[in-house]
Order: C-alpha cells, then structure tokens, then sequence
C-alpha cells in the first residue's frame, strides 16, 4: 500500500481541494442521512441522495438523482465564506446548463450558516432560502 511522504493533517484544507474540512463533511452527512432517510426508509421523497465521494471533483458535495429518468434535479454544495462566491457561480453555472435536468440548486456556508437557493430560469440571481420546491422540504431542518 502505497503512503504519501506528507502529512496529511497539513493538507485538511478546503481550499486545496484535497480532503475536506471536518465541518464541511459532517454537514454533508447530516443531509444525506436525513435525505436518506427519506428515500430509503420512509419512501417520502422519489429522489436519491448521493453525495460525492470523490477528493477532488467538480460534482456538487450532494446531489438527488431520479433513478428513473436519469436525471438531477436538486443539487446541494457546501461551503464556507472564502469559496462562497465560486461555489455559488459552480451551481448557477451547473443549473443553467441544463445538462443533466438540474432545477434547483444549494449552497450552505456552514460558517455563517446560510442557505442560496438558485432555480433554473432565476436568471443567475440567488435567493436566500433552505425549501425546495421540489421535494418540498426545509433542508435546513436535517442540520438543527
């Protein structure tokens, strides 16, 4: 097995894009058990949460995927203050592309702990606000 020559306490930075912050990560579980929970258990909401399990990606840290049509409509990044803005300009970009049936897209910044909310035709305009429309819930409500 092969182990890299630097300490990796020194690489848990958000920026560097290598291993997320622990904050960052237990918001993303927090959302995917709840979300989880939901789908798999209660059968309440059609859509599957998947967050991304890759170190460095451009995929959103969570995304809801319709099994059936083969689309996302819902997709939820994570950030804090110093990557809001690029994360918010990833999810808008990501929705108005229209290429994999995004419709709603989140951004958390779990340091000032406020919710985006960008929608396909919002016209690149965020609003604050943790409902979907789409599952028709307060994501908020898995992180109290």
């Amino acid at each position: 097995m092969y182990f890299p020559s630097t300490n990796p306490l020194s690489l848990v930075h958000e920026g560097l894009g290598v291993w997320a912050p622990i904050d960052h990560q237990r918001i993303i579980a927090k959302l995917t058990v709840g979300l989880g929970i939901l789908y798999y258990h209660e059968k309440k909401i059609r859509l599957e949460p998947l967050p991304d399990d890759s170190k460095v990606s451009p995929v959103p840290d969570l995304s809801l995927i319709n099994n059936d049509s083969d689309e996302t409509p819902v997709i939820i990044e994570v950030c804090k203050t110093k990557g809001q803005k690029d994360d918010i300009q990833k999810v808008i970009q990501l929705v108005d592309n229209d290429l994999y049936g995004i419709r709603e897209g989140f951004i958390y910044n779990y340091k000032t702990e406020q919710w985006y909310r960008y929608r396909f035709g919002d016209g690149g305009l965020t609003t604050e606000s943790s409902f979907s429309e789409i599952l028709n819930l307060d994501l908020n409500t898995f992180l109290l």
